[in-house]
């Protein structure tokens, strides 16, 4: 009795632990705003989907097995299948099978995010500092700091650099992560489907304040942003 009370104690720490990281206000890689997010979250939900499917088969046969060959008494010993070539074959086939249907997704998913969007785009070039973000808009002359202010549905070009340490650019909303790194200039794009402030995020631990270097996408109408 003392080792289910045990058992059911740490079960019950370990999933307030999990829940605690979804603190409200958090953003999710699932709910998306933006094209980019949405390629990223198709590729998530079909690798979900899959990984369910086997997980349910596996148990189904497993739960059959326990049940339909439980010892009884007088049963005689089972049939050995200890090299049978059709059984190894079909489990070498299957799972190559399942990774090449994940494979495909994955590149797919992959050009998909670094493919060069066409169309007028506004270019933003963003500086991580310590422990700070700088938004500078070369075709307004205009600097901004930890805020990113954009129209929506219009492609935003944005080039990363860092002058001090290795820093990384996320919006989980509407973008993926992406490194800035010092001496090797990244960029990325990204376009909002609807207006509203989504929270960035830089995920590479830059030094002491890191927990504090975080910024927000505004996303307004097009009139807006040019007021």
């Amino acid at each position: 009795k003392t080792k289910r009370w045990v058992i059911l104690l740490t079960a019950m720490l370990l999933s307030s632990l999990l829940l605690a990281a979804c603190g409200e206000g958090s953003p999710s890689i699932l709910d998306t705003h933006g094209p980019i997010a949405g390629n990223e979250a198709f590729v998530f939900y079909v690798i979900l989907g899959i990984a369910t499917v086997i997980f349910l088969g596996v148990e189904a046969m497993l739960l059959y097995s326990i049940i339909r060959f439980r010892e009884r008494p007088g049963m005689p010993r089972p049939r050995q299948i200890h090299g049978s070539l059709r059984i190894e074959v079909i489990w070498t086939v299957l799972p190559s099978i399942v990774l090449f249907v994940v494979l495909f997704f994955t590149i797919q998913g992959l050009f998909a995010v670094a493919a060069q969007p066409t169309g007028d785009a506004l270019v933003v070039e963003a500086v991580g500092h310590q422990w700070w973000w700088e938004f500078y808009y070369p075709q307004y002359n205009i600097t901004t700091a930890d805020t990113l202010e954009a129209p929506v549905a219009k492609i935003v070009h944005v080039n990363l650099f860092s002058n001090n340490v290795i820093h990384s650019f996320w919006v989980p909303q509407l973008t993926g992560k992406t490194d800035v790194i010092p001496g090797h200039n990244n960029q990325k794009w990204f376009k909002a489907d609807n207006t509203g402030e989504y929270l960035g995020i830089c995920t590479e631990y830059c030094g002491t304040q890191h927990a504090n270097m975080r910024f927000n996408v505004r996303v307004v109408n097009p009139d807006e942003f040019q007021t």
